[in-house]
């Protein structure tokens, strides 16, 4: 009887350490998806492409990539650092008068950060944005691409939709690979429905806009649209209001 309850007990204890390990890990992209919480792309056949620019606005490279897109009729989403929206407020209305969409990389750029601390960068780039354009965004990407449940789950509850990127448009240009590598990146894996990620600070961004002079002119070739985030979402019903 003593040996029955001595394996019963070491089952329980098994048993309840599978079951706090298996729900302390973090959930995969599958169900952040199909809950709708964090987007990488869509899934279409409408030759549609999303470029995103993070860690601006840069006073040099934002002003010119600005002029890249409005020469090819070209949209794009710019997920914005609070701090530096602070230093140029000018050019954040700019992006706006474009066209394009703000939204949320975050106050200072934290790589590691506490729930708490990103609610309230969250918050800070939010009303510096609403101060200065009148609106308040709607999306946030984690720096880095760096997520988890607590992360998310606190966007989410906060009101924003993650948006991260398609990972074969990552064109990692914060690593100044030469133009050439930045252009066969994107364009020899462009497909429908893609985001694609690229940095307008945060260092010498110079590679990034004479990629760009090169990649929009030959997706607008191949046919390809260039949509905001929010674009994107409208093509599969998937907007969010706030």
């Amino acid at each position: 009887m003593k040996s029955l309850s001595i394996k019963i007990g070491v089952f329980l204890i098994i048993f309840f350490c599978i079951a706090y390990a298996s729900s302390a890990m973090d959930k995969g992209r599958p169900y952040y998806e199909k809950k709708g919480y964090v987007l990488w792309g869509i899934n279409t056949e409408e030759k549609v492409i999303a470029l995103t620019f993070d860690d601006g606005p840069h006073s040099v490279y934002t002003p010119q990539i600005l002029d890249l897109l409005e020469e090819y009729d070209a949209k794009a989403t710019f997920f914005v650092i609070g701090e530096r929206a602070l230093t140029y407020p000018d050019l954040i209305l700019q992006i706006g008068y474009g066209g394009h969409e703000i939204a949320n990389h975050t106050y200072t750029h934290p790589y590691k950060i506490t729930p708490e601390e990103l609610k309230e960068e969250l918050k800070k780039t939010n009303e510096i944005i609403y101060d200065i354009t009148g609106t308040y965004p709607l999306y946030y990407r984690p720096v880095g691409g760096t997520y988890n449940d607590r992360i998310i789950n606190t966007a989410v509850q906060n009101g924003y939709k993650v948006v991260m990127w398609s990972w074969h448009q990552d064109t990692e240009d914060w690593k100044t690979p030469g133009v050439k590598k930045i252009v066969s990146r994107v364009v020899s894996g462009a497909k429908p429905g893609d985001i694609v990620l690229f940095h307008d600070a945060g260092g010498d961004r110079s590679q990034t806009v004479k990629a760009l002079e090169e990649i929009l002119p030959e997706l607008k070739k191949q046919g390809y649209k260039f949509v905001t985030v929010s674009e994107l979402l409208e093509i599969n019903n998937l907007s969010i209001k706030k």
